[in-house]
């Protein structure tokens, strides 16, 4: 007898850790999942078993019995995991665009929810852009951080200026409203102007108030090249005088010069979580950023104001004397530049400014100044080493997120991360290389990403979670999306639900707009005196 009372338990037991039902109690569900390889966000080993869904909940996952089922849908051979989770997404105008409203280049990734707000650009005014979501719909869920730089800019302009008392204090009242209104946290850009300007204690102070709210401090910190890992150390140091969770955007370093640092610089991160800090980092899979060409080339001084200032700048004899060296320096260390869009002469598109320069039969330098002349153009940069891409991506703290946006294909060669990163990131270095195990990288981009936001019920295939659900072949998961041709959609996933709604059958995109803004529960027990 106690033989069976044991084993009755340890059945029970297994059925609670695997998320399964006992047979005795039949399921009923609206859709049913058969047969697939469950790998469910968490890292664990994949399982054969079913997903069952009902209305916009999982209500079993595993071996359970089934009872009353409105449609079942035959996984055999194919991967079903967690919807994909962008931590770093661009999305903020594109989301809220009617043709770019159901984030079909995402959704084709796996991607069912994106996270906006990111580098310190976007929608400062949570409300109204949450509000505008909910309004008219979006293909995947949207959570959105507060972005510093474009609050600053409302505060202080585009100049470089330390805010006074009142301004700062207006500066964390707006911080304060933003986590109140569903903000996650706050992001930073610290090459982008004005995020550039702001120094260390404004961000502590402004970080200080995210913590109150329970949010997390998301940066693009100050130097991806030369200091790096003075740039780690700043925002670690934000992390511990604000008492917040950091977040390392797009974790690299770009230069071949610098190539390796981040090995030292994982270490000083690594040494912090063992202090105890909650701190962690994304990557796009890509050996290329992308952002301004101004942005790449020329120091946060030389670029105050705005393009218009920029472009007064460089044609002053004086000020050009002294952008000069640096700009020759970012040209010398980064010798494989692309303008992507330039709208002056977009036959430059795709083609590295070296080769125009050569073909035009002048200097790259003067090439590049009759650009920023010209109101700027966007640019990749053929900077990292892939050695270091393979690096980063092992570590377990290390999230993929994508750095892109919603787009359509259009003539302009963007980076192909807007409609690759997930993919590439499972179907070549998962599957097809074995750089980190499928599992793994599937809980980079699901499981991990919901628990550093805190998301709950998501990034998980588990009974009563949201329905956010993929399911794809193994053999046929791949990304597709070039340097040359950028906007070609991922292949080989099959199925995608968006909170229990298909957003991708039988391979093709319904256009469903299914999402929902996820808003961050901010409510303070008691608030702190201002």
């Amino acid at each position: 007898m106690r033989c069976l009372i044991r084993g009755m338990f340890l059945l029970c037991l297994a059925c609670a850790i695997c998320g399964a039902v006992c047979a005795a109690e039949p399921v009923d569900a609206d859709i049913v999942l058969r047969g697939g390889s469950i790998i469910d966000g968490s890292g664990s080993p994949a399982k054969l078993g079913d997903v069952a869904i009902k209305g916009d909940r999982i209500v079993a996952v595993g071996e359970f019995a089934a009872g009353n089922i409105g449609r079942e849908i035959d996984c055999t051979g194919l991967i079903v995991a967690p919807g994909f989770i962008d931590l770093h997404n661009h999305s903020d105008d594109s989301v809220v665009q009617e043709k770019t409203r159901p984030v079909a280049n995402y959704i084709t990734q796996g991607c069912t929810t994106i996270v906006t707000g990111n580098c310190g650009g976007g929608a400062e005014d949570v409300a109204k852009f949450l509000d505008t979501i909910d309004k008219h719909g979006a293909g995947t869920n949207v959570a959105h951080l507060i972005p510093h730089g474009a609050l600053r800019a409302g505060v202080l302009g585009q100049v470089r200026v330390k805010p006074n008392d009142e301004q700062l204090a207006k500066m964390r009242d707006r911080v304060a409203e933003g986590m109140n209104a569903g903000a996650w946290g706050m992001s930073t850009g610290l090459i982008y102007v004005p995020g550039a300007y702001a120094d260390t204690d404004e961000l502590v102070a402004l970080s200080e108030v995210v913590a109150e709210h329970g949010g997390i401090y998301a940066s693009h910190i100050r130097d991806e090249g030369s200091d790096l890992l003075g740039a780690i150390d700043e925002a670690l140091e934000i992390g511990r005088r604000a008492k917040v969770p950091v977040h390392v955007s797009h974790f690299k370093v770009v230069g071949k010069p610098y190539w390796g640092t981040v090995r030292p610089a994982a270490k000083l991160l690594e040494a912090a979580r063992a202090e105890g800090m909650r701190v962690t980092a994304d990557q796009y899979p890509y050996i290329a950023t992308s952002t301004s060409l101004s942005a790449m080339v020329l120091p946060d001084w030389a670029r105050e104001g705005g393009k218009e200032a920029t472009a007064k700048r460089v044609q002053d004899e004086v000020q050009l004397a002294r952008i000069r060296p640096e700009l020759e320096k970012a040209l010398e260390e980064k010798p494989d530049i692309r303008p992507v869009t330039y709208k002056p002469k977009p036959e430059y598109a795709g083609r590295s400014l070296r080769e125009i320069a050569e073909s035009e039969k002048r200097p790259v330098i003067d090439l590049v100044l009759e650009i920023l002349v010209n109101g700027d153009a966007q640019a990749v940069n053929f900077g990292l080493a892939e050695e270091d891409v393979r690096f980063v991506m092992q570590l377990p703290w290390v999230a993929t997120a994508s750095d892109g946006s919603s787009k359509l294909p259009s003539a302009d060669k963007v980076h192909p991360r807007s409609f690759g990163t997930f993919s590439r990131k499972l179907g070549k270095y998962a599957i097809r290389e074995h750089v980190l195990p499928l599992e793994q990288a599937i809980r980079s981009s699901s499981g991990l990403p919901a628990d550093i936001l805190g998301l709950p019920e998501r990034g998980y295939l588990r009974p009563g979670h949201f329905a956010d659900i993929v399911a794809f072949d193994p053999a046929e998961f791949i990304d597709r999306a070039t340097f040359d041709e950028p906007d070609l959609y991922s292949s080989g996933l099959t199925w995608a639900l968006v909170n229990g709604e298909m957003a991708v059958e039988q391979g093709r995109p319904t256009e469903a707009l299914a999402g929902r803004t996820l808003r961050h529960a901010a409510a303070l027990a008691e608030k702190p005196e201002r």
